[in-house]
């Protein structure tokens, strides 16, 4: 007798964003945008992503515009996918074409196509491993060569991993920049760069490398700067803008130059152009990303009767305290401004007030545990020891010299604690032995051995020893 399985059934779980959040007023006034370009200035916990979706789902709905004519642009795959998933959820409806796409697949998108519509085969785009496998390849060939074309005290680098990784990276700035084998050569024989000069010819070699190859093959940043070129031809633009009537852009402070080219292309002179971003989260300038573009959106991007763009600040925080924001906001005091005031943040009434603390870690691989683990990695100091920080500006730069890492907690006990607390090193010490005490048998740290000389752990006993942030993790001395 056969035995009959049990039926499953696969429930998708109610994602987030389905009914309409209730908006502030500098939300509200993004939301009925009437038209042209704005920029939104969006501070950490703002609700950035909750008005760009809204102001989709408003363009959608309310104002009857068809979802393919509305484009998202982001900076990673990821926070596309994020953004896609809330506004299908928010709309209760999926759509035919991606709303939300990063800058280079839309960038690939364009090539493609116009290539098609050339009768052109379309190219393949490099990965960053291949990319790289490339430079990597034709280096060796040109080190095998005696390395002619580089300056003598380089050329016992050409075949090393190290240089092609920079290299990769510097042609890849360049080439955001606008910069091609010739301008990059042209740039380096101005400031007296024979290495510039050499790279920038490299770079005409390396463009030159597929001239004969039946499928043209391009990178990231080879893509931006065709895709811009593109949009150069008067036929090109104007296809590409009547099939968008709103463009929004999201993480703008993470664009670099070649991308604002092919936005102010694409969405420039007055059309409806949405982007958002904070020039205090830029983190990937070791990307090519420019913090600056955000600070000359007003001027670059204008509105139709020539007037600067306008400029919205969300000054609303619905993640931080009156402690954490006082601590976050003198941290970005230090930092380049921008227009728009974006900085003065008022928390949720509701809100807690937070805690500061700064742990002082010994090492970087300790730092490192304890920023994975929080602050329970290293024990909690009792307030009595822990002193208020008087200073305002020294003590942070103290900190970071000393390997501070800084961690935040909101709880119900900070109201009575001081905005920032450091814990005395000694003090510190204390705590971690008491804690130890008042650890469960079970937990009990493994006894360190009595003859081992210092830096002789291995990297196994290295985690064993440092994976609770109490000891520091050091990497055994290389052989000579």
């Amino acid at each position: 007798m056969d035995r009959q399985l049990p039926a499953y059934h696969l429930v998708r779980s109610p994602g987030r964003g389905g009914e309409a959040p209730t908006l502030d007023t500098a939300q509200r006034a993004v939301v009925d945008h009437a038209g042209g370009p704005l920029l939104v200035l969006a501070g950490p916990g703002t609700g950035k992503t909750t008005t760009i979706v809204e102001t989709v789902a408003d363009r959608i709905v309310n104002r009857g515009i068809d979802p393919e004519r509305v484009l998202v642009l982001t900076f990673s795959r990821k926070a596309a996918e994020e953004l896609r998933e809330r506004i299908t959820a928010r709309l209760h409806r999926t759509t035919r074409e991606p709303l939300a796409l990063t800058f280079h697949s839309y960038a690939y998108a364009l090539v493609r196509r116009e290539f098609v519509l050339a009768g052109d085969e379309p190219p393949t785009l490099l990965s960053g491993p291949e990319q790289l496998l490339e430079v990597r390849r034709m280096l060796r060939g040109e080190a095998e060569d005696s390395g002619r074309w580089w300056p003598e005290r380089l050329r016992p680098a050409l075949a090393t991993r190290g240089f092609a990784v920079e290299l990769r990276d510097f042609l890849l700035r360049a080439a955001e920049r606008g910069l091609d084998g010739r301008g990059l050569a042209r740039l380096g024989a101005q400031r007296g760069r024979d290495d510039w000069v050499a790279a920038g010819g490299f770079l005409d070699r390396y463009a030159a490398r597929f001239d004969l190859a039946p499928v043209p093959a391009y990178d990231y940043a080879e893509i931006i700067r065709i895709a811009a070129g593109l949009l150069d031809h008067g036929a090109v633009r104007d296809r590409e803008r009547k099939a968008y009537d709103v463009v929004l852009v999201d993480e703008y402070q993470d664009t670099d130059p070649a991308q604002e080219e092919l936005l102010h292309a694409l969405a420039g002179d007055g059309r409806e152009l949405i982007a958002v971003g904070d020039p205090d989260q830029s983190i990937y300038a070791f990307r090519g990303a420019d913090v600056h573009g955000i600070a000359r959106f007003p001027e670059r991007f204008r509105t139709p009767d020539d007037q600067p763009a306008r400029v919205i600040a969300l000054r609303t925080c619905r993640r931080s305290g009156t402690v954490l924001l006082a601590a976050s906001r003198r941290v970005a005091r230090r930092l380049p401004a921008a227009p728009g005031g974006h900085r003065d943040l008022d928390p949720l009434p509701s809100a807690p007030p937070g805690l500061i603390r700064v742990i002082t870690a010994t090492s970087a691989s300790q730092e490192a545990t304890v920023v994975a683990g929080g602050p329970g990695q290293v024990g909690d100091p009792p307030g009595p020891a822990a002193a208020p920080r008087a200073d305002d500006g020294g003590g942070a730069d103290r900190g970071r010299r000393g390997r501070a890492a800084p961690h935040g907690r909101a709880g119900g006990a900070a109201a009575a604690a001081p905005p920032a607390v450091r814990a005395a090193p000694g003090h510190a010490r204390r705590g971690r032995r008491r804690a130890a005490a008042d650890r469960p048998a079970g937990r009990q740290r493994r006894p360190r051995p009595a003859q081992a000389p210092p830096g002789a752990a291995g990297r196994g006993a290295g985690r064993r020893g440092g994976h609770d942030g109490r000891t520091a993790c050091r990497r055994p001395p290389r052989p000579a």
